[in-house]
């Protein structure tokens, strides 16, 4: 394009297909200065230079007005627009003026001479902490040299081409190679000046945008100003510009005249002069300049979002960087191709892509001669060229994370579209993070370093000189993650789906780490990972007495599943062991190891001693794993910082099912952003029945539309408990960690933050400026309630805390938008309408039934709407007086109804449609909406099932946004949780006090003082009732043998029997009660000596565990009575036989301490104070009134406005443009024909809603188009694309290794086929013919109790690979090939061979350092634990988890060390402590 604007240029013409042309004569296309060609094209390269500045001020003006932005000081403003300000007026000079002046060639060949300013930025910025400084600098100095000899090549060899614009190709490069100044400086250079110019980008960085919005805008004007100069200078006038602007865009001709050049030797006259009569002008074609002009805008664009998108999905070196660097080298290729055809046959590519009269600008004669090596230009753009490829080496080699945004890919907004290969290299930016290197993990002798917080992060070696000069590791960037799964009455099913999930992730975090430890290869997406469940009201009271608790059913029944879940993931028999049983100030705690080696830990509470609820167990384990765990640290401050910021807590429900790459986009997402606090997943409602229907639909349309919406264009307000991933160090920001822990004191408080918890504690983190995303692609599956009560109760809670926490966030949207830079105004305003549209959503929804009523049936629109409000009335009336199950029990009635009355809107929708229009209001919504749905439908394919149900949803519209919203307020007093409650085991005190509080209600109620209050002591002869509506009983007489009158009885009896005996005990022997007592409890652990297991392992197991319990002599349990209990010594639920007589340990003393002071603190149980219950009951009858009272009104008032609008539409309405009816009368008088036109008639009311309605649905379905992008961009980012991945063939071994290392540690730390019995068990397949069903039985009763540790599993197959395994083994995930197998011997030997230098050289802090030995404070587990793993003498002798069953026939080197069990003894303080069969006590220093 810049060849053409060349002024007084002559192109040769092909002159076959031109009339009136001599096929052997030659003729040129002569362009003159002022020529309508030339001057459509200088309009076009205006118009490509200034569509980027167009679209950096579309972007910067966007996440200015969507986002928060800062206002730059003087000095960045100025040094910003003085360095765009020279960029951009080298960059017009280069295309106006150079360019045009040059053949093509050597201008491509000039591109790579614009690199001067960053090379020598990159010289300077060089400082002492880079490694081979040395070396790099002389580079840095070979390419500057080598940049430096383009100023004074280029001049000279212009001038000998007669260019009179040879002088100003230096500074044209000099100029344009400024605007990549931001990217070169370093903040660490040894030189001062370039540190505060680093400083000056640091400040940039938050300002960009801002600034951005006024230097495109002053780019554009800038590059019109010196246009119109360079034009002038070169042509000495601009006037043809302007005058012949619109002649140029249209059809105009084009002069071609005979080439008589072999005619200037012999006449004096200048070549460009012709004959006249031998000229002849043809028309151009309008239309090539305008396919130009799109062609370079749209693939400049396109390469800009290619090589982001590139860059984010972590395929830079060959999608980018490959096709970057020879972007130059191939033009030059080509455009030297093209002049050497151009010169042998003008006629073979004219036509084929631009017209005849149109070619490049090539040089007179053959670029390359004879010698080719030997040509000036050759030689020097080579080292141009390998000069610019050091400069942007940076390019190969990206330490970004997955998905990283765009302003840590590149430095500015958005690209130049004259230069876009330079622009795009020189833009990216440079990465100055140092990675995670393996011995920066450094992992310990037991895999982790997560279990134990004293010893957790912090690496010491032999130079400590280098460690002292940053208070910071890389090691400290390690992802952590602790799943805190809240439980309550969850069944057995739910809870093995929840530890099927968690343990699936232990075998992943397994295999990373044992892939980075014994393989040798850095995985980027390793972590660390603990498991916390927290248990509400998981104690009742014993069935013995009423003073002593224990733990109840569901308890009980995560300790018998849990083996299930692990055999399930694992697909083999697995045993784990006993849990380990630890007292606690708030009740107590089980302890697991999985077969990773990771920590699963069970934290019971008890509602005496500490707060329940969801709510407050997420304060529980917020403050001990962020506070106690992470704060009381013994490092600096900074460590603590930087670890907060890798610290994920992953909140889990009770019945959450997932698989570790769903945990592991969240990561992704967290990495990506750092101001990320939250992040939720894709959740799938999980049941049958049409509940869970209908729940799916709704699920998916809330995530496909509402969540991706508010996701792409602001903040995702809810992050749902069940599965998220929320930072450690948003939590820990003192307004949210600190108003997360506040009281619910005030009738409001009780709604917004008890019924919805999680969604308050993302409004939190959105006040305090941290943003919450979602992603599409981590996918997580949720029992959701089957039936209709239980549907109902569960958004009875939903429904008002979503409406309060919205509300409060409208209402503090001034500080929310200032603080927060993802949240804007027009966000806020997106919130507002669906806000309007939930709360007017039921008089919406009643006058859609009105309007199909009157449609369907052919009724008056009074009778319709009478029909309509009565059943409504009728149920807000009984929402107020009748009970929750009445309700309930009406609104399943009239939501059957509603469905039927549904199928009339549907078939009043078809006849409106038909006599209307497809062009009407009600019409165009109608498909918009069913059509947004089906695309989205359609843009998720692995979700496209979800809209099977889409009938039942519209079906259910007036059950679900109408009868559900009044049911929501209307019970906005109870705050009940509603779900999974069960009922509780009283007290005797308990039951008296409710049977005289009963009594005396009776006596004071009128229905008592009539007699009939209770009915159900009393039986009628007659006797019919109405549902549970009410019941009529005549004739009535009391109930004969009352069941429960008996058992008060019996129990009464009881009570004066056992207080008989103990009388007469005392009266003979002192100590008769105490035996007694001590007696009965032995018997009750030796019950199973007599009964017969089901499960042979259980009874070896309590045989092995339990022979020290029944060794103890009686006097020691003879003194259980003479001691009092000690909660945190010798608590009663550890004796439970269910949990099995596991190992017994206790708390240290500055762990029990923080428990206590944050009980005290924040979690004390609080009273139930009868008047303070009275008077929150009435504080939230009072706030339900005002609540119902404004929700009516409201409604009301909209619906009687719209509907007397409806009434008088003939008189007030709004004619609709589309769907406009023509009516054509003849007059038979005049002959004349009458065309009336009838329009659609809106009522102005109904009109703004379709827009609000309908601007809604395209911002929600714009924003799932771009979210599904980003859902792409994420899934190819996460995954190994194989399509232009060399064969594994041609792979290296190593390097197969190092891809692979991940897989093949999971394939060598399989549980499953470690037996050879175990892989022939399923050779037969399923047939029933072939199944052998005793052999199999035989075989499962001759095993071996297999190892129950993936590492010690791991440890084995790796210690026996061998060369002359067979191909047939899978043990390798596919690896068959021998030199892969050697590839793992080498390793392996190598490990054997140098670890014990290694571990000479690099400990764990906690292995040698008597700080963390000797520490009393440290917060762990008082008992001292054997450290194994690989000693020093270089002997790889593994890591056996002692959380497991030890076999007979397992490996020596586990069964030769000492194993310590501390054992409870009931009835005594003490605990013996066993250790190779010896007896020693155990002192508790407590």
């Amino acid at each position: 394009m810049t060849s053409i604007i060349r002024a007084n240029r002559t192109v040769s013409v092909c002159n076959h297909a031109i009339p009136g042309l001599d096929r052997d004569k030659k003729y040129l296309a002569v362009f003159q200065y002022d020529d309508p060609e030339r001057v459509v094209w200088i309009w076009s390269l205006f118009f490509i230079l200034i569509v980027p500045e167009i679209m950096t001020l579309f972007r910067s003006s966007r996440i200015c007005t969507f986002k928060s932005y800062r206002i730059p000081d003087k000095s960045t403003f100025i040094t910003v627009f003085i360095m765009e300000s020279l960029h951009t007026i080298g960059l017009v000079m280069l295309v106006f003026v150079i360019l045009p002046s040059m053949d093509v060639v050597k201008g491509a060949m000039l591109t790579n001479c614009l690199c001067f300013t960053p090379a020598l930025l990159s010289m300077l910025s060089r400082h002492s902490g880079e490694t081979k400084r040395a070396f790099k600098t002389i580079l840095d100095f070979l390419c500057v040299s080598i940049q430096l000899t383009a100023f004074i090549i280029w001049p000279i060899v212009a001038k000998q081409e007669r260019n009179p614009m040879a002088s100003l190709i230096p500074f044209v490069c000099f100029l344009v190679s400024l605007g990549w100044w931001e990217n070169y400086v370093d903040r660490n250079a040894s030189l001062s000046f370039i540190r505060n110019i680093a400083q000056i980008k640091q400040k940039l960085h938050k300002t960009r945008y801002f600034t951005f919005i006024f230097i495109s805008i002053w780019k554009i004007i800038l590059i019109f100003i010196f246009m119109m100069l360079s034009i002038y200078m070169t042509d000495g006038t601009v006037r043809p510009i302007f005058s012949k602007f619109n002649e140029a865009f249209g059809s105009h001709k084009i002069m071609i005249q005979r080439d008589r050049s072999d005619l200037i030797s012999l006449a004096n006259t200048d070549q460009y002069v012709g004959i006249e009569a031998e000229s002849i002008d043809i028309n151009s074609r309008p239309s090539i300049p305008i396919w130009f002009i799109l062609a370079q805008i749209m693939t400049s664009w396109v390469c800009y979002v290619v090589a982001k998108f590139a860059c984010k999905i972590c395929i830079q070196g060959f999608s980018f960087a490959f096709p970057i660097s020879l972007t130059v080298p191939v033009a030059i290729s080509a455009l030297i191709a093209f002049c050497g055809i151009h010169f042998d046959n003008k006629c073979k590519i004219s036509d084929f892509f631009i017209p005849k009269y149109l070619f490049w600008y090539c040089n007179e004669e053959p670029f390359i001669r004879d010698e080719p090596f030997f040509n000036v230009h050759a030689i020097m753009w080579l080292l141009w060229l390998l000069s610019q490829t050091w400069i942007a080496i940076h390019i190969w080699a990206p330490k970004c994370e997955r998905l990283a945004t765009t302003e840590k890919l590149f430095v500015n907004p958005m690209y130049c579209g004259a230069i876009i290969d330079q622009s795009i290299a020189f833009n990216r930016r440079r990465d100055d993070e140092e990675e995670i290197k393996s011995e920066d993990i450094n992992l310990d002798a037991e895999g982790t370093t997560l279990q134990d917080p004293s010893q957790h992060y912090e690496t010491i070696s032999e130079n400590m000189d280098d460690k002292k000069k940053s208070s910071t590791y890389s090691s400290d960037q390690i992802v952590r993650i602790y799943a805190c799964a809240t439980m309550w009455h969850e069944t057995a099913q739910e809870m093995i789906q929840m530890l099927k999930s968690v343990m699936r992730m232990d075998e992943d975090q397994s295999a990373r780490r044992n892939a980075q430890k014994y393989l040798r290869i850095v995985d980027p997406d390793y972590y660390e990972f603990e498991v916390h469940i927290f248990f509400d009201d998981a104690f009742e009271l014993c069935d013995e007495n009423d003073e002593d608790m224990v733990v109840n059913r569901f308890v009980k029944q995560l300790v018998e599943v849990i083996d299930t879940a692990a055999s399930n993931v694992h697909q083999c028999n697995i045993k784990l062991k006993l849990p380990t049983k630890i007292p606690t100030p708030y009740g107590g705690r089980l302890e697991w190891k999985m077969p990773g080696q990771n920590k699963l830990i069970a934290h019971l509470k008890d509602k005496a001693k500490i707060r329940h609820r969801k709510r407050w167990s997420q304060v529980m384990y917020m403050y001990y794993l962020l506070g106690h765990r992470l704060m009381e640290l013994p490092i600096d401050v900074n460590r603590k910082a930087i670890m907060a910021e890798n610290t994920y807590l992953l909140t889990l429900d009770g019945d959450i099912n997932f698989r570790p790459h769903a945990v592991q986009l969240l990561v992704d997402l967290m990495k990506k952003n750092r101001n990320l606090g939250a992040a939720c997943g894709r959740i799938h409602p999980v049941g049958t029945g049409f509940m869970t229907w209908y729940q799916k639909f709704e699920y998916a349309i809330g995530h496909w539309l509402q969540k991706a919406t508010e996701h792409m264009i602001g903040c995702v307000l809810c992050s749902p408990g069940c599965f998220s991933l929320f930072r450690a160090k948003a939590l820990m920001d003192d307004n949210v960690m600190r108003r997360y822990t506040a009281r619910s004191d005030e009738a409001l408080h009780y709604v917004q933050y008890d019924q919805g918890e999680d969604r308050w504690l993302c409004t939190l983190l959105l006040q305090r400026g941290y943003r919450v995303e979602y992603s599409a692609a981590s996918d997580a599956y949720t029992q959701c309630p089957e039936g209709f009560g239980e549907f109902y109760t569960q958004r009875r809670r939903w429904a008002p805390s979503t409406m309060a926490n919205i509300m409060d966030l409208l209402g503090d949207y001034k500080k929310t938008v200032k603080v927060n830079d993802n949240i804007s105004l027009p966000y806020i305003i997106y919130q507002g309408m669906l806000m309007i549209g939930t709360i007017l959503g039921p008089g919406t929804i009643f006058l859609m039934l009105v309007g199909a009523l009157v449609a369907a049936f052919r009724i008056s629109n009074w009778d319709s709407f009478y029909y309509n409000i009565m059943p409504i009335i009728a149920f807000i009336l009984i929402c107020f007086v009748a009970k929750n199950e009445v309700q309930i029990f009406v609104a399943q009635i009239l939501s059957a109804a509603y469905c039927l009355l549904m199928m009339a809107v549907f078939v009043g929708q078809a006849i409106q449609m038909t006599e209307d229009g497809i062009g009407s209001p009600s019409a165009i919504f109608f498909m918009s909406l069913t059509g947004s749905f089906i695309v989205a439908g359609l843009l998720h394919p692995q979700e496209i099932g979800c809209l099977a149900p889409l009938l039942l949803y519209f079906l259910s519209i007036p059950c679900m946004y109408l009868l559900l919203i009044i049911y929501s307020l209307i019970n906005l007093n109870v705050v009940t949780w509603g779900t999974r409650e069960v009922q509780t085991k009283k007290t005797k005190k308990e039951l008296q006090e409710e049977k005289k509080a009963t009594e005396e209600l009776k006596k004071k109620n009128l229905l008592g003082f009539l007699n009939v209050g209770d009915n159900r002591k009393e039986e009628g002869s007659i006797t019919f009732n109405l549902a549970n509506l009410f019941k009529c009983m005549f004739c009535t007489y009391p109930k004969p043998n009352e069941e429960a009158v008996h058992l008060v009885k019996i129990q009464d009896q009881l009570d004066s029997i056992t207080n008989k005996l103990s009388t007469l005990e005392k009266a003979i022997d002192p100590n008769a009660q105490s035996k007694r007592t001590s007696i009965g409890r032995t018997a009750r652990f030796s019950d199973n000596l007599s009964t017969v297991t089901e499960n042979e392992e259980e009874e070896e197991e309590e045989e092995e565990f339990g022979s020290e319990t029944s060794e103890t002599n009686l006097d020691e349990k003879e003194s259980e009575g003479k001691h009092d209990r000690d909660d945190l010594l010798n608590p009663y639920w550890i004796e439970d036989k269910d949990l099995k007589n596991g190992e017994v340990a206790y708390l240290h003393p500055s762990e029990i301490q923080f428990w206590k002071d944050l009980i005290g603190k924040y979690l004390y149980p609080i009273d139930q104070n009868k008047e303070h219950q009275e008077r929150v009951a009435n504080d939230l009858k009072e706030l339900r009134n005002r609540v119902v009272f404004a929700f009516f009104m409201l409604n009301a008032l909209f619906v009687l406005v719209v509907f007397l609008l409806q009434l008088n539409k003939e008189i007030l309405h709004v004619d609709w443009p589309l769907g406009v009816r023509e009516n054509i009368t003849i007059n038979p008088d005049t002959n004349e024909y009458i065309v009336d036109k009838e329009y659609l008639e809106l009522e102005p009311i109904g009109l703004v809603f379709v827009v609000f309605f309908g601007s809604i649905l395209v911002i929600q379905f714009v924003g799932m188009l771009f979210h599904r992008f980003g859902t792409l961009s994420h899934i190819l980012a996460s995954v190994e694309l194989t399509l232009c991945s060399p064969k594994v063939e041609d792979v290296s071994e190593d390097d197969f290794i190092d891809k692979n290392a991940v897989q093949i540690a999971r394939q060598l730390q399989r549980l499953r086929g470690l037996d050879d019995s175990d892989d022939k068990s399923d050779e037969y397949g399923n047939r029933v013919e072939k199944r052998k069903t005793i052999f199999n039985l035989e075989k499962r009763l001759q095993q071996h109790r297999r190892i129950g540790t993936l590492d010690v599993a791991f440890r084995k197959r790796f210690l026996n690979l061998s060369n002359n395994m067979p191909s047939g083994t899978p043990i390798l995930g596919g690896i068959r090939n021998k030199e892969q197998i050697m590839a793992l011997e080498r390793r392996r030997n190598t490990l054997i061979a140098g670890e014990g230098h290694t571990r000479l050289g690099m400990q764990t802090l906690g292995a040698k350092n008597e700080f963390v030995r000797n520490n009393p404070n440290r917060s762990t587990l008082d008992s001292k634990r054997p450290r194994n793993g690989i000693d020093i003498n270089g002997s790889l002798q593994g890591h056996p988890n002692r959380a497991y069953i030890q076999d007979s026939d397992e490996d020596e080197t586990m069964n030769d060390r000492p194993i310590n069990l501390n054992i409870y003894s009931p009835g005594s303080r003490l605990s013996a402590n066993s250790s190779v069969g010896k007896r020693q006590s155990l002192s508790h220093n407590l």
